[in-house]
């Protein structure tokens, strides 16, 4: 099924407060719970695709990147655009580990039965973050790059569940597997009944009695991945990769965290990046200008011959057609690619020699090296127009 932008899933403007955006995923929870609607698959995946929205509109960094990129910077999709950016994938474990933020206890909704109430605490692995400098090269193709992390790992002695050996761990007896407790006490208002999480399994729902000695009952452990990431052409400083479930594992088979891959650009000593477009200075002789020639250029690939046409003026910008960067919308989807600019400066000698002198006196008061006014008008208006 296509993606539908989340603004619309949630059906809010794109300048919707935060409380606005919790209110509307509210209503599209009750709406399409799945103790309300059993059976009904088209429910749950409208209950899925409305947290997975809520996941990344309520988080201020991830709603920025997808304000600025779209899917691509939010998509854990690997053909998505930007490598995988957070916020797709979500088990309905993950989706029931929000509602205590939105609906307050530990994920029921009151009311709706005892499903969402039976739900289990799962650990979540925290994020890594790390940088990688690119060159333009790189960007403009895209690359592979591998990270040796030092991270929590899961524990390969007791497989992440913290035990020793299979017998090692039991339902908790506090809350019989469920992760929360209910309580009923009396109010003004009668009898009245909340939900909390265990406090003896802390919302795990079991309870180690042997804890594995390999990792101390924590089911993770320190030690490293060497991980693989697919960046993307045209990707830009600032940007942040972030690759879904490569960050520290979570404790007993936890949700693992994310890595973030934050983006820096090195700079090309020749030439000046302006979003997709390629910039470079092209300093010319006098001679050359006034009478034309080939010149050799850099590009990215290597380098480049270009025709100087007779005349040519300083200030004049020659384009090279699709020899810029990848150009991405908002989607993370490739829109082209840029050009390179070549802006055309003249060099005059600070020094001349007596020969030079006389030559150049010789040609002072001939009519032709005299300014051309039309030219100069042109000149002008394009100048004014900088500060119109």
């Amino acid at each position: 099924m296509a993606k539908r932008d989340y603004y619309e899933v949630l059906g809010v403007a794109k300048t919707a407060t935060a409380d606005e955006i919790k209110k509307a995923y509210r209503k599209k929870a009750i709406q399409y719970h799945p103790d309300r609607n059993p059976g009904d698959k088209e429910a749950e995946e409208k209950f899925k695709e409305a947290a997975e929205a809520y996941e990344v509109l309520s988080n201020p960094d991830k709603r920025s990147r997808y304000d600025q990129f779209g899917f691509a910077g939010v998509d854990g999709a690997a053909g998505g655009g930007f490598g995988g950016f957070g916020g797709g994938g979500m088990s309905m474990d993950d989706i029931f580990s929000m509602f205590g933020d939105i609906f307050g206890g530990h994920g029921g909704f009151g009311g709706f039965g005892g499903g969402a109430q039976s739900r289990q605490r799962r650990f979540r692995g925290s994020d890594l973050r790390v940088k990688v400098k690119l060159t333009l090269k790189e960007i403009s193709t895209g690359v592979e790059k591998k990270f040796k992390l030092k991270k929590y790992v899961t524990c390969s002695h007791c497989h992440g569940t913290g035990a020793e050996g299979s017998g090692g761990v039991e339902t908790c007896p506090t809350c019989h597997g469920t992760g929360s407790v209910t309580r009923t006490q009396q109010s003004i208002f009668g009898m009245m009944q909340t939900q909390t999480v265990c406090p003896q399994c802390g919302g795990e729902g079991k309870i180690i009695k042997n804890k594995c000695k390999e990792c101390g009952g924590e089911g993770v452990v320190y030690g490293e991945e060497v991980v693989t990431v697919k960046i993307p052409a045209g990707v830009a400083e600032g940007m942040q990769v972030t690759i879904n479930g490569k960050g520290n594992a979570g404790k007993h088979n936890g949700v693992p965290g994310d890595l973030l891959v934050l983006i820096e650009e090195e700079k090309h000593p020749e030439l000046i990046r302006d979003e997709s477009d390629l910039i470079y200075n092209l300093l010319l002789s006098v001679p050359t200008a006034a009478l034309g020639g080939t010149v050799e250029i850099p590009t990215i690939d290597g380098k480049a011959k270009i025709k100087i046409e007779p005349g040519t003026q300083p200030g004049k910008v020659l384009r090279l057609r699709g020899k810029g960067l990848p150009n991405i919308n908002s989607y993370g989807y490739s829109t082209g690619t840029g050009d390179l600019l070549v802006n055309v400066s003249v060099y005059i000698p600070e020094t001349l020699t007596k020969e030079e002198r006389q030559a150049l006196e010789k040609w002072q008061e001939a009519e032709n090296f005299k300014p051309n006014m039309t030219l100069k008008e042109k000149i002008f208006k394009k100048f004014r127009s900088l500060f119109d």
